[in-house]
């Protein structure tokens, strides 16, 4: 079975692991894993979007760039709400990263934490709007721009979805969900198997402990072309 952008995520609700200042991890989105279909056939179906998993430390650059001074009562505020993202209260964590949003607007963590609140609710729409804000504010996080690509793709705006996940690599080359989201983009919605099976390599060459799931839509892939290369088979008279 695939799967549209794959969830290094557990089911339900789960905390998400973003700095209250800038996105320096995604590593435990959320998201309920919905119906698929078979590799073979194109699906508008999807899970939540991919984590942190893979992703390297942020550079020197990154982190040593300057991030934006954090009141007290915001880091509380802040915390706060995960906490109650962590226990399935999803409004109560809504409620307090709406309200970081007004009180501490150049923060992008309660962004991105909203983002994926209402992502998770079906709310593209304005899961869209603010990982936007969310990128504009922490322009050096690929976790963000991954994200965003994510919500892209379920909007059905591809080349958008696209622009973002290579966004997220011209930060960081090696970060593995963006690679694998990048390659089930065009694995499953631009109907490229080479540069899908690229990918899907090159994730699997930044995943030391192995992925079935990914080998399996590796060989997919590599069956399929064969057959189409294969001559026909001439009848028996």
């Amino acid at each position: 079975m695939r799967f549209s952008e794959r969830a290094f995520a557990r089911s339900g609700l789960a905390v998400a692991s973003v700095a209250l200042a800038a996105c320096t991890s995604l590593g435990e989105p959320f998201g309920t894993p919905v119906a698929t279909t078979p590799a073979s056939t194109p699906s508008a179906t999807a899970k939540s979007a991919t984590g942190a998993a893979g992703a390297k430390p942020r550079s020197a650059a990154q982190a040593t760039k300057p991030m934006p001074s954090v009141r007290p009562a915001a880091q509380q505020t802040f915390d706060a709400a995960r906490q109650a993202l962590a226990a399935g209260r999803a409004a109560e964590a809504e409620r307090g990263f709406s309200a970081l949003t007004k009180s501490d607007p150049e923060l992008s963590g309660p962004y991105a934490n909203l983002g994926l609140i209402y992502r998770h609710a079906g709310k593209t729409t304005e899961a869209t709007a603010a990982l936007e804000k969310a990128v504009r504010l922490s322009p050096d996080s690929a976790e963000l721009h991954n994200q965003l690509g994510v919500t892209y793709r379920m909007a059905g705006e591809f080349a958008k979805a696209k622009a973002s996940y290579e966004q997220a690599l011209r930060l960081d080359a090696d970060y593995a969900p963006a690679v694998l989201n990048l390659g089930i983009l065009y694995d499953l919605y631009l109907w490229d198997g080479a540069h899908a099976l690229e990918l899907y390599d090159r994730y699997l060459q930044l995943t030391p402990g192995g992925d079935a799931e990914v080998q399996r839509w590796v060989r997919d892939i590599r069956n399929r072309t064969a057959r189409k290369s294969a001559p026909p088979q001439k009848e028996q008279g």
